[in-house]
């Protein structure tokens, strides 16, 4: 993929889209300039076609020797077939040229935008559904692609085409061309204002044509409440009324593509047909030859075509500048949160890391008047493991997200090691962290490579230690394959203990300094949290961990457990200390113990 720097990405303002497109053509200037040779060359030999023709009639049919009359019909078909030869090897070159640099562009700029999706915060996610997401990585790619591998060659051909008989025939039939230049001036305006209108429904179109790719994906990914709720046909008339929405528009589109190819080939119909008119007019006047006229309607009908191809590549070009818009919206979006130009580098932690929250406050960008956290003040020495608890809401996950840098907070800083984590680099801060989520990512692939996902080039052996760490090494030996054996989409074939034992193991293997866990035994029965419990405390010995816990018999023996209420920091001590003190975790526990 080119190296192509977001400051090379149009934004998506621009009226000329497809202009877009231009950074990722210019590693491939040698492509591009081979097969523009190419075209040129076939468009030559287009041209010199209906010359050999004038040439054939105008000398191979006269009246004359029999016998030298054969040698020079022979010697012009001859030169049509050397024509026919060369148009044919030309075209196939640039047909292969065009296709290749359609392929290579067009995988190009699909990885530059899921590259660039994947950097984004989560306020990206915030207003942009992921199945628009895809609809965009793939229905406007391919539009992108028809335009690159052939309509844009197609474009280009009969324009150099179109230009070339133009001059053909102003040179040989100056006062008929300026009257069919003045038609012409007739065809093009209209177009254009059609080519307006097909544009903006080819962008209405495809963003109805996401709607209906976004509900699809967020049903399909919720199956079992779908059905659970029997909403099966009130899902299915949501996704008809958003399909027949896509269909509706698609056929405004149609209709006014359709009029625009009505009106080119009608016009371009009186082109020729005039044209024709004006050259057996100047025949019968004896101005020209037979020859001359059979070369001028040839030309005349390489101009009419190529204007009509125009016509059509022009409605392409216009649907894919709607494609080319969306996408560059894509590329235009920058995340809030970045690396900074000239990171600082933290030093390497001893037994842990130290982590210092100073007077921190948050508001998500979705919900601005409402503070997550407010004058949020903690520091963990390394080594210690601090809990996080409270009421949902309180802002304890938000404590990860900020931790990780999922956002920046408003106000306040956030040091690891000492160093601010906002100058640090992306890469180098989440690399320092392991995460165990309360609802854990399983993805579409075996159990030995989810568990690596922690650390890439770890071995098998390490990731089977890492295993036999979470108390996951217990199911995965007795499934059919083993660590082979394929889990499916988002984990199906598994428990939820069992996709919680899996990602503890992924983050074993990680072996953070700071360690994340968000509710990590939540889904576990009675006797697998005593196992992992066990095995949690282990992976806690010289590093950092925070817990998040609604389950306070997971947290008792926690250095320090830290309670937030409504985003701010209201109690801190052990668990002894905190219920003895009556306060919101004495409250918490006495409902959860005394049940």
């Amino acid at each position: 993929m080119p190296d192509v720097s977001p400051s090379e990405w149009p934004k998506a303002e621009s009226p000329t889209s497809l202009r877009g497109l231009l950074p990722f053509m210019r590693p491939y200037r040698t492509q591009i300039g081979l097969a523009m040779l190419f075209l040129v060359l076939a468009a030559v030999a287009t041209l010199l076609f209906p010359v050999a023709l004038r040439g054939l009639i105008d000398s191979g049919l006269v009246a004359g020797d029999r016998s030298a009359q054969a040698m020079g019909l022979r010697g012009h078909f001859l030169e049509l077939f050397a024509v026919a030869v060369a148009l044919g090897l030309f075209s196939a070159a640039r047909f292969y040229l065009v296709s290749w640099l359609g392929e290579r562009i067009t995988a190009d700029l699909r990885n530059a935008v899921y590259s660039h999706v994947l950097r984004q915060s989560p306020q990206f996610f915030e207003t942009t559904q992921t199945g628009e997401v895809l609809s965009r990585l793939t229905t406007d790619t391919t539009l992108v692609q028809t335009v690159v591998g052939s309509s844009l060659s197609m474009g280009l051909r009969n324009g150099v085409m179109g230009v070339g008989a133009l001059i053909m025939l102003v040179w040989t039939n100056p006062y008929v061309m300026l009257q069919v230049l003045l038609i012409i001036l007739l065809v093009v305006l209209p177009s254009m204002w059609f080519g307006r209108r097909v544009r903006k429904l080819s962008r209405a179109s495809q963003d109805r044509v996401a709607d209906s790719s976004a509900i699809a994906a967020e049903v399909l990914n919720a199956i079992p409440i779908v059905q659970s709720y029997t909403a099966e046909d009130r899902e299915a008339r949501r996704f008809s009324e958003a399909t027949e929405n896509a269909f509706i528009t698609a056929i405004r589109r149609t209709r006014a593509r359709a009029g625009m190819v009505a009106f080119i080939i009608i016009s371009t119909a009186a082109l020729l047909l005039w044209g024709l008119y004006q050259g057996t007019q100047a025949v019968l006047a004896g101005t020209i030859t037979p020859g001359h006229l059979g070369q001028t309607v040839v030309y005349i009908i390489i101009l009419a075509g190529a204007v009509a191809v125009l016509g059509e590549v022009y409605g392409d070009l216009l649907r894919a500048a709607g494609a080319s818009e969306r996408l560059m919206e894509l590329l235009a979006s920058e995340s809030p949160v970045q690396s900074p130009a000239a990171p600082l580098q933290a030093p390497a932690p001893q037994g842990g890391s130290a982590l210092t929250f100073d007077d921190v406050t948050f508001h998500y960008p979705s919900r601005p008047a409402q503070a997550a956290l407010s004058g949020f003040t903690l520091q963990v020495q390394p080594g210690q493991t601090v809990a996080l608890v409270g009421p949902s809401g309180a802002g304890k996950t938000t404590v990860f997200g900020l931790l990780l840098r999922y956002y920046d907070p408003v106000l306040g800083h956030i040091r690891l090691d000492g160093v601010p984590i906002d100058q640090l680099d992306l890469h180098a801060l989440r690399q320092r962290i392991g995460i165990v989520p309360q609802d854990p990512v399983i993805f579409s692939s075996s159990a030995m490579e989810n568990i690596r996902y922690g650390r890439p080039e770890a071995t098998d052996a390490e990731v089977r230690a890492a295993a036999a760490a979470a108390f996951a090494d217990e199911f995965i030996e007795k499934m059919p394959e083993g660590y082979g054996t394929f889990l499916g989409e988002r984990g199906v074939r598994l428990s939820g203990g069992q996709r919680q034992r899996i990602a503890i193991a992924r983050a074993m293997l990680k072996n953070p300094p700071l360690l994340l866990l968000d509710e990590a035994t939540s889904a576990l029965d009675a006797q697998s949290e005593r196992m992992v419990q066990a095995a949690l405390e282990s992976a806690m010995k010289d590093r950092t961990t925070l817990v998040i816990a609604h389950r306070l018999a997971t947290v008792q023996r926690a250095d320090r457990i830290v309670v937030l209420d409504h985003g701010q920091l209201v109690e801190q001590g052990t668990h002894t200390e905190l219920v003895a003190r009556g306060g919101v975790y004495a409250g918490l526990a006495a409902l959860q113990f005394n049940a």
